[in-house]
């Protein structure tokens, strides 16, 4: 920066500097008499980290940025003419790290941190105006934590979803499966007490790499895109869908006895057994069907050992033929706990 003047040789009024509106003009101009008045060619950083000061634009514009290893990147608080930054820096006595960028040719008032103190205590009206001015900017960064959280907020949710069926993933899952499992044991005080209900489906598409060999991994996708609207459009507000993995699908169902979270299996299938996956009806219906295995949680059971559970019914509907449901009876845990 180049030095143009002190303030009391240049052109610039008090009246036009929003810290000292409806201020004592007269001490605060006799304060701010010596202080230099420096001018700043358009990128140039006029920030200074080693002191705490304040800094009022006169003319142009200034870039805020507050992390100074960023530069006057995209997103930077804007300071037009008139305007002060460096505020917070004096109050805290601590160097203001953030850094200050010229958008345009400007012209800078620079006062320090002992002589912005003397003009808060002897000028009346300046304290006013700092703390109007702090809680405008309070309520501005508060509005941008808001938003940043909803953001964070979206981006987590989005996070947990399938990308190709749009229902949870396993992440969503790893972190569900186990609080809903800790509430359905909640207030048992022993490990044999009996949960409250809850099921789970496992489901498999039949011969799925077949069938992505006769139509292709395009409309395989559709298949599994068909595969979860099914799901989707059959279950309860309560009820969770998951993409477990590959072509394997996860429905939870809290507060579902073991009858009827088989009712529900055997609505899903029969629902799969009649959807068309694409409108080309050249070939025959059904174009996929799926096996499910049904698993109701039991007393000192966790969430790893009740996915077994749904697993081993899932592969007996297999291996019993396909497109039909097993429902596991608890009794061969039972069996194995005893």
């Amino acid at each position: 920066m180049k030095l143009l003047s002190n303030f009391a040789a240049s052109s610039h009024q008090i009246a036009d500097l929003h810290l000292f509106r409806d201020a004592d003009a007269r001490v605060a101009a006799a304060l701010l008499a010596a202080c230099p008045v420096m001018a700043a060619e358009a990128g140039e950083i006029v920030s200074d980290t080693s002191r705490p000061r304040l800094t009022i634009v006169l003319r142009g514009s200034l870039a805020v940025q507050p992390d100074a290893r960023d530069g006057a990147a995209a997103g930077s608080v804007k300071i037009m003419a008139g305007e002060s930054a460096g505020e917070q820096s004096v109050l805290d006595d601590e160097a203001d790290l953030s850094c200050l960028v010229a958008l345009e040719p400007c012209e800078l008032l620079l006062i320090g941190a002992d002589l912005a103190w003397r003009l808060i205590e002897e000028s009346d009206g300046v304290a006013r105006n700092l703390l109007r001015l702090l809680s405008f900017r309070v309520r501005a960064a508060n509005v941008q934590l808001r938003k940043r959280q909803k953001l964070g907020e979206f981006y987590r949710q989005l996070s947990m979803n399938d990308g190709l069926t749009g229902l949870y993933n396993r992440a969503w899952l790893d972190d569900v499966l186990p609080r809903m499992i800790a509430t359905a044991h909640a207030g048992n005080a022993l490990p044999s007490s009996v949960p409250a209900p809850l099921s789970i489906i496992m489901i498999d598409l039949d011969r799925f790499k077949q069938f992505n060999d006769r139509h292709g991994h395009v409309q395989g996708d559709q298949a599994l895109r068909t595969a979860a609207q099914v799901l989707s459009s059959a279950l309860r507000p309560t009820d969770c869908a998951v993409r477990y993995g590959g072509e394997e699908l996860m429905v939870l169902l809290p507060e579902t006895s073991r009858a009827e979270a088989a009712a529900v299996a055997q609505r899903l299938c029969e629902r799969m057994r009649h959807a068309v996956v694409f409108a080309d009806m050249r070939l025959p219906l059904p174009h996929v069907t799926a096996s499910f295995g049904v698993a109701t949680l039991l007393p000192g059971q966790d969430g790893p050992a009740l996915i077994v559970t749904a697993d081993a019914a899932l592969y007996r509907a297999k291996a019993a033929g396909r497109d039909r449901i097993d429902v596991d009876d608890g009794r061969a845990l039972a069996a194995q706990a005893a």
